[in-house]
Order: structure tokens, then sequence, then C-alpha cells
């Protein structure tokens, strides 16, 4: 225990200065706590203005709602999605559908009529397709060519059970909107509920509006509980106020100050940038309980909050250094990631793991030296059962290592072979609740209107098409329609494309009687052009790159709910007969983004969690300068992720965007234990203590302190549970999971690995056997 040599507790009493006794120098952490105790006010002072400055900007912070953002921002199959964006305005789509048994009748086609009139008048709505606006229009149910404009529309205007039916409205480019893609979504979803409740509305802006509004209320919601619960954690565990407000105002300066920066930086949350809030929370708060229960400590030794802040700071400044350094690197290997939103969550949680050390810097010392009001953390309830349960496993330890070794051994191993059956989730809807209108309206256009997966073929064009190039598109079709297959449930195969359609099949829809083939194609595109202008647009547009060339489309439908395999399948043969009919065709759409982004987890998860894992080992060689006590910290917490990782294997769960972050952010913030385990026994080691004893003292000390910072940790991710969002349920759970294997696995498997490096090192008491029975009394009451 560090003292002053002035054993007094007046509370304005200085630390130490100057050299010790002996003539040694005073060590280097000790004369850094005691510059920022002596600068405590100015610090604090600092800290408030920061606070202040940071505020504003941190309200203007916002999401990035494209696409786009999920992707890195060099991917190639960027580039073929944004030339069709570019050359088909108005290519975001809203569905507003619903159900009518009287449809096909004149009271059904004047509904459809009316609400396609409304939705004509939304403003942000470009172009409006229905069944009503055919050269037919209401007249289609008593209309000779009914049947074949409705198989022509099928899947789009129309479902196969000639009940279902759909509004299909082109949405203006946002930034040549006047108003908001959100108050465009809003006033067509009122529509939609208006004409019919059971009706819904969808499409890909619907779902990104729908899914970050999700995510802009689960930034408070989440953010807010974690608060609520780790304040009461920390009441619950240390009964004193102040040092509830102590984390709370180092965690939001820390929130605060990150957000700013971000602004500053002109980047933008993303998806699960929502969790932001309730992660910076857990993290701080479980870094600063490490402080709490130092300080604690030694005020029950008797000394003055001023001494005992001196002596807990003297103790752990070092290890907070080496902390944050390890969970920077844990944030920071998201950087590796293929999938934009994790990308960018890794970036934002490396700024705030530096700017929680600035906070703490800043605030600490003046907060929990102002005034003398419940200036001390109290004993939790319970406190000596959790200290006997630390002997115990302690005594055990001592006297079963090899047992014990064996057992975890045995069942890490049995846990691990489930890796092998991981498998990624391949249905984006799944990222949202079950009860979500977002699941609910895809759920419906899979069944009535013949599945969800949007995706398009389009191919340069003559200026002037000509009777060639369609008898030539004809045959591209047929091949789709037929020669792209799937294999279902049964072992049947069957139609792998639900719809394929193009101007070709629009134009020969058209009623222009038996001599439509002699007349030329340049005459039936003016006469499509006038009597169907918004599908023409849809169809057949100018290429942006080529001034003088059309880009000609085909428009693909498939089923959205069906195994990675399965969809990679069905892009590769539609990728195969496209580039044998037109190789300089390009295939893309939201069907292939997000299949694409599905595949890119699992690689991303394994490829994150290796670059955590070679930072942090890295870092802990820095700190360590030992090769085996580095790898002692590391193994001890990539044991979890195996055993976590495998357990969903063995259960059947998926890999979503939430866990394919656990991996890398476990191995930064599990490590964070072992740093202070390992510190304190080479400290006692210093002094000479023998290994077994240092290990002792150390499992007793510190993993008090562990446990209460595994617990604060476990706390804060579980309020992510109450989000709408299933990566960021995933991610709370996992990480909880992760975090009691984690200390399981420091205060199980470091000490035994410990033990094992004072063997080696042929330490004469590294293998004896403990002499002492479990202790009645545990030490520290």
């Amino acid at each position: 225990m560090l003292k002053r040599p002035d054993d007094s507790a007046a509370d304005d009493a200085s630390p130490p200065d100057g050299p010790k006794p002996g003539g040694t120098r005073e060590p280097f952490d000790a004369r850094v706590t005691r510059l920022l105790i002596h600068s405590r006010w100015p610090l604090l002072g600092i800290g408030l203005l920061l606070a202040i400055l940071s505020y504003g900007p941190s309200q203007q912070i916002s999401f990035d709602r494209s696409v786009e953002n999920m992707f890195a921002p060099s991917d190639p199959l960027l580039v073929p999605y944004r030339q069709l964006k570019r050359t088909f305005v108005g290519n975001e789509i809203a569905l507003a559908a619903y159900v009518d048994p009287n449809l096909l009748t004149a009271e059904g086609l004047a509904r459809v009529e009316e609400l396609t009139q409304a939705i004509e008048a939304v403003p942000g709505v470009h172009s409006v397709l229905s069944l009503t606006t055919t050269p037919l229009g209401t007249e289609l149910y008593d209309s000779p060519m009914r049947d074949g404009f409705l198989d022509l529309f099928e899947g789009y205007t129309i479902g196969a059970d000639r009940q279902t039916t759909a509004v299909v409205s082109t949405l203006e480019p946002e930034e040549q909107s006047s108003v908001s893609r959100e108050e465009t979504v809003g006033q067509l979803r009122k529509l939609i509920e208006a004409h019919d409740p059971t009706g819904v509305l969808t499409g890909e802006p619907v779902m990104v509006v729908d899914g970050f509004r999700f995510l802009e209320e689960d930034g408070t919601l989440l953010g807010g509980t974690a608060t609520i619960l780790l304040m009461l954690t920390i009441i619950f565990c240390f009964r004193s106020l102040r040092w509830v407000i102590v984390p709370l105002f180092i965690v939001t300066l820390t929130l605060w100050a990150t957000k700013a920066l971000i602004v500053a930086s002109h980047m933008q949350l993303s998806m699960v940038s929502a969790m932001l809030w309730a992660i910076v929370m857990s993290t701080g708060i479980a870094m600063v309980t490490h402080i709490i229960v130092r300080f604690r400590e030694h005020r029950e030794q008797g000394l003055s909050p001023r001494d005992a802040l001196w002596a807990c700071g003297a103790a752990f400044a070092t290890p907070i250094f080496w902390t944050v350094l390890t969970d920077a690197c844990g944030f920071a290997s998201l950087l590796g990631a293929h999938v934009g939103p994790v990308h960018d969550f890794g970036v934002m949680m490396t700024i705030s793991s530096f700017l929680l050390l600035a906070s703490i810097i800043l605030l600490l010392p003046g907060l929990a030296l102002a005034g003398t009001f419940d200036s001390s953390p109290k004993q939790t309830w319970g406190q000596q059962q959790l200290d006997a349960s630390l002997h115990q496993v302690s005594y055990s330890l001592e006297k079963w290592p090899k047992s014990i070794a064996l057992f975890t051994a045995i069942f890490v191993s049995i846990c691990g072979v489930g890796i092998a059956w991981l498998d990624v989730e391949t249905d984006f809807t799944k990222n949202f609740r079950a009860s979500s209108p977002v699941v609910k309206s895809y759920a419906f256009v899979e069944t009535n209107l013949g599945g969800a997966g949007v995706w398009d073929i389009f191919l340069p064009a003559p200026e002037k098409p000509d009777k060639e190039f369609f008898a030539h598109v004809r045959r591209f079709e047929k091949r789709l329609r037929t020669e792209v297959v799937i294999e279902n449930e049964a072992g049947e195969v069957q139609p792998g494309l639900t719809k394929v359609m193009s101007l070709v099949d629009a134009i020969d829809a058209l009623p222009l009687g038996d001599f439509k083939e002699l007349i030329p194609p340049a005459t039936l595109l003016k006469q499509f052009q006038a009597q169907m202008p918004a599908v023409m647009e849809a169809l057949l547009g100018d290429d942006p790159d080529t001034p003088g060339r059309k880009i000609y489309r085909i428009m693909l439908r498939a089923r959205e709910r069906q195994p990675s395999a399965q969809k990679n399948a069905l892009i590769a043969q539609v990728k195969q007969i496209s580039r044998e009919e037109f190789p300089e065709s390009q295939v893309t759409g939201f069907f292939i983004l997000l299949t694409n982004l599905i595949d890119s987890m699992l690689s991303d998860q394994w490829r994150t969690f290796w670059i955590a894992t070679i930072a942090v080992g890295g870092v802990m060689l820095l700190a360590f300068r030992s090769i085996p006590l580095a790898l002692v910290a590391l193994v001890p917490n990539m044991l979890p992720i195996l055993v976590v990782t495998g357990l969903m294997g063995w259960l059947g769960f998926r890999i979503n965007m939430g866990a394919a972050m656990i991996a890398a952010v476990s191995m930064g913030l599990t490590v964070d234990p072992s740093t202070h385990y390992i510190i304190s026994y080479l400290e006692q080691r210093k002094r000479g203590v023998p290994a077994l004893e240092a290990i002792a003292q150390s499992h007793e000390t510190v993993g008090r302190a562990m446990f209460f910072s595994t617990l604060a940790l476990i706390v804060g991710f579980s309020a992510l549970c109450l989000s709408q969002f299933v990566p960021l349920i995933y991610f709370g759970v996992l990480m909880c999971l992760a975090m009691i294997g984690g200390m399981v696995g420091n205060l199980v498997v470091l000490p035994l690995l410990l033990r094992f490096v004072a063997w080696f090192e042929r330490d004469p008491q590294s293998s004896e056997a403990p002499t002492t029975p479990p202790a009645m009394t545990p030490s520290g009451s």
C-alpha cells in the first residue's frame, strides 16, 4: 500500500513530493497523480468549459440514411447501383398495397383510382403506377385486353390472387425534393391507413426511413435506460451519491465531446451507432469502477480523501492507460470491417475511448475532492460473501489446478466446434422485431406480390432501339425465366425469378391490334411514351456517362427469404446469362447489395477479431515487456469468444451486424481486468512476494474490482435488449455473455497461466500445494 510519509488525515495535506526515503525518486505514476490533484480546480474548469462548448455541436449530430453507407466507399458493388440511380430518376419506390376481394370491379378500381390521385398529390412523389394508370384506366375490369395488362404488371400493381393491389410511387431524389423523405413517407402512410386499415406501405425508402426512426428512438431509450440502470448499480454497490455523480459527469463529457468531434469531422451516425450513448456509458462507468473500489479500500485504511485518491492514482495510472489502449484497439479493429455501419461505429468508439481518459483526467480529481459531503463509497451488501467467494476460487485453483485446467479445455473445445455451423442471417427484415411495420409490410409483399427481393439488369441500348434489339431482349428474358432456377426445401426445381419485366413486355401488352408487328419500333415507343410515361421513364433512360446512348432496364423480382447460398447461386446464374447475351450489362439492386452485405458479415467478424487480437497483444507486449505475459493476457479473453460464437453455432443462431462485432469489441473490453490483474501481480513480485501468494493477493483485490466493473458492463449492455433493431439486441446479449465469460476467464484461466509462467521461470513456490484451507474470514473484511 502506498502511504504518505506524513500519515496525517487532514484533507488539505499534500501527497509526497520529491525524493522518497532512501534517495530514490518518486514513481512516475505517483508524480503524475500528485500533479493532477494539485491542478484539480483548473482541470475541472477546463472540463466544464469543454462540456459547454461540446453540447451545442453534439445536438446537431444526424444519421446517414443512405443505403450506400452500409458499404465501403470504394466497394465495386456501388458503381452500377449509383449508375442505376443516376439514370432512372425516382428509382426509389414505395408501394401502398392492400387486399380487396372486389378489386376487379368498377367499385374496386374506383377505390384504386382514388388512392392513386391522392398519392400523386403528395410532395416528394415523382410519378405513380397503378392498375388505373394503364391505357384502359378504370375500364380495365371489363376490357378484352385486361388479362394482358394484369399479366404484365403481376407482382407490381396486382398479385397473382387478383385481389391484392399496389399503388407504386417513385419518389423524387431527396436532394431535389422540396420536402424530406420522412415527410413524404409519413404522408403516404397516412393515406394507405385511411384508405384501408389493413394496408401496408413498403419499399426500400420506407424501410430506410422507418429503420432510422427506430434507431433515433433507440438512441434515447437505450442511453437513458443504461444510465438509470448503471446509476442504480453504483448506488447498490457503493451506496454513495457523490460516486454516482462523478462517473455520470465523466461519461456525459465523453459523450458530448465524441458527438461534437463527429459533427466537426462531417461524419454521421449509422445503423449500429444508435447504441453509442449506452456503450460509452457502460465502458466509462466500468473503468471508473476500478478507481472507486481502490479509493474505497484506501479510505477504509484511514487515509483522507486526498491521500486515498493519490494512492489510488499512484497504483492505477499505468493500468488505466493500458486499459484505454486495449479498449481503443478493440474498437479500432472494426475499421477492418467491410460493413459500413460496423466500420463507422469503430471510428466513433475509438475516439470516445481516448476522450474517456481525457474526461477522467479533467473531472475526476476535482469532483472526487470537492467538499466533504459523502466523500467515501461504502461497502455493498454482500461484500463479505463476495470476498469469501473470491478466496474460495483462489484456494480451489491452488488445490486442483490440473483438473480445472482440463475441464476448462474440454468445455471450450466442445463449444468451439459449433463455430463450424455458424451461418449468416439472410433475411434483412429480421434486423427488426417481428412486430414492427417493416417486417409486416415485407411479409405482405413476399406473400401477396411474388417476393420482396427487388433487383435490376441494365444494359446499353441503341439511341433508336430497333426490332433486332427488341428480339434479342425477348430471347434474353426467356432465358432468365426458364434457366434461372433454384431448388426448394422439398428438393424440387422451380424458377428462381418470380418476375422479369422490361419495356418489351410493356409494349407487347399495348392494345394496338393485329398489325402491331408492322408498326416501326420508334412509333411504338412514342405511343407507349404518350400512354404510360411513368413506366417509360422507369424502363428506358439516357446514359449519364455517355451522351446520346440509352440505358435499357430489366426489372427482376425474387424471394427475399431464402438462404444466402441460394441467393448467391441465383445471382450467379443471372450474371452468367447476362454476360452471355449482353457482355456490357450490369446486374445490381437492393437484393444484390443486401446479399453481399450479409455474406461479408461472417468474414468481417473473424477479420476484426484477429486484428483486435494482434493489436491488443502488441499493447500487452509493450505494457509487460514479456511475450509470455502478453500471451497470458490474451488467452483468457479469447476463450469466451470461442465459447459464445461456438454456442451460437450449436444453437442455430445466425450472424447479423451486432453479432459480427462482438469478437473484436469483447476482446478489447475483457482484457482490461487482465491488465489490472497482471500489473498487480508484477508489483507484488517486485516486492519479493512469492508467486502463489502474489496470485492469491491479486485474485482477491483485483478480483473484487473486476466483479464490479463486469457487473457495470453487463447492466449497461443489457439495456440494448430494449432496442427495436435486432442486431443491437444480439450485441447486447452476446456482450453480456462475453463479459461473464471474460470474468470467469480472468478469475480461473489467468491465475492458472500465471502459475505456469512462474513455474517455467523456476519459482520455487510456484507449484506448492495450498497450505491454507478456505478462509472462514475473507481477506479485506
